[in-house]
This record gives C-alpha cells, structure tokens and sequence, in this order.
C-alpha cells in the first residue's frame, strides 16, 4: 500500500480486516535509556537523570561538567549507529506481542531519524519483531491516522512519550492509548501521559489492557 506519511521510510504494509496495533520502538519493545547509560559510560560520560529529558542531564565524568548540547545530540547520533550492539528487548514484548498478533495487525513507528531503517529492522528481526516498521521525525497523530483510516477495526498506539500519545488522541480520538515506559527512573520523572491515556506497568499489564479494549469492541 502507498503510504502518505511524510519524511518516512518503510516496509511493506499490508493491513488486514483486523483490530490495529501502532507500537512505539525505543523504551517500548527495545531498551533504551539503559543501554545509553552504558554507552555513555564508555564514553566518558554519565547521565544523571533530574528531569525527563537527556539534555542537561549528561556529565563528563573527566571533570563532571555538563556536556554541551551539540555533543549530546552528537552521541545520539552515534548511538543510533551502533544501535545492534546496545540496545535489547524489553522484558516480555515478543512474547505479549506475539499473542497479540493473533488478534491484530501490528505496526512498529518509531521516531528515529529515517537514516537508520535499515539497521533497526536487522536488529527488531534478530529478536523475533518480524512486523512492519515505519521510520520518521514527523508527528505521530497523522501517521497513526494515515494507517488507520476510516477503518472501522479497534486501533491502539503504544508509546513512552507525552507529546505521542496526545497527537494521536487528537487525530485518531477513538484510539485506546496505553503508556508503556521500560526505564524506571525516567518513568518516575516523566510528566503524566494525559487524559484518556491507560497506563502500562508492564508488557503483561499493557497485553491485558489492549486484550480487554479488542473483547470489548467485540460485544
């Protein structure tokens, strides 16, 4: 299918007669932050969180400065990189996703930069992630509105971060949004998802949560 998001590259997609699942990448189904502490480290650097944010939060661990923007974003950009070598699964996603694909269609989104496709999708496939993934930096409302549609089928977005789940809520409204954060420390400083968001604990408290929507939708 031609898909009409902007800036995004892609694998074939082929949605079904299906309940829909968008799922986010990073902090979701792959580690993120942990890995990035442990890149850091080798590095040179350590994050000390006090806020929901990386920037500001870096130090050198030369002379426990704080490392300037430009190289934060820097280290990111290397990160991505060598993304393969970092990061892992988070606890239980393949398993819970794997049962729910049974149900649905699922479709990963992820908003790394686009330039590292062909990378992620080597390394979702070598931990058993074999659904179609969608990579772009435009918001994710009208990506999520663009694979949905008017079809009538139930549609969940899965994802860490505020400013997501909210741009979904208000593109695809009848979304049953579920936030899902696998970094403890960070989730205690993120910001509250926001109205209408279900909060995860968990892959085996999101599963339950989107099983419960699609039973209900059935009647």
């Amino acid at each position: 299918m031609t898909m009409l998001i902007p800036d995004a590259e892609h694998d074939d997609l082929h949605l079904g007669e299906r309940p829909l699942i968008v799922c986010d990448i990073d902090e979701v189904v792959l580690e993120f932050v942990t890995p990035f502490e442990a890149y850091l480290d080798q590095n040179g650097h350590e994050l000390r969180p006090t806020s929901f944010r990386l920037h500001g939060n870096i130090f050198s661990r030369a002379d426990g400065s704080e490392t300037p923007g430009e190289t934060v974003s820097a280290m990111l950009e290397a990160f991505f990189q060598a993304q393969d070598e970092w990061q892992t699964p988070v606890t239980e996603a393949a398993d819970c996703l794997a049962r729910l694909s049974a149900q649905a269609d699922i479709v990963f989104l992820t908003a790394m930069p686009p330039r590292h496709r062909e990378q992620r999708r080597t390394l979702l496939s070598r931990h058993g992630f074999d659904y179609p993934m969608i990579a772009t930096e435009s918001p994710k409302g009208p990506a999520v509105q663009t694979l949905h549609g008017a079809r009538a089928q139930p549609v969940v977005f899965i994802d860490d971060i505020f400013v997501n789940l909210q741009s979904v809520r208000k593109h695809v409204p009848e979304t049953l949004l579920v936030n899902l954060m696998a970094n403890e420390n960070f989730r205690t400083l993120a910001p509250h998802p926001g109205e209408g968001v279900a909060i995860a604990r968990d892959w085996p408290h999101a599963e339950a949560l989107i099983t419960a929507h699609f039973d209900k939708a059935a009647g």
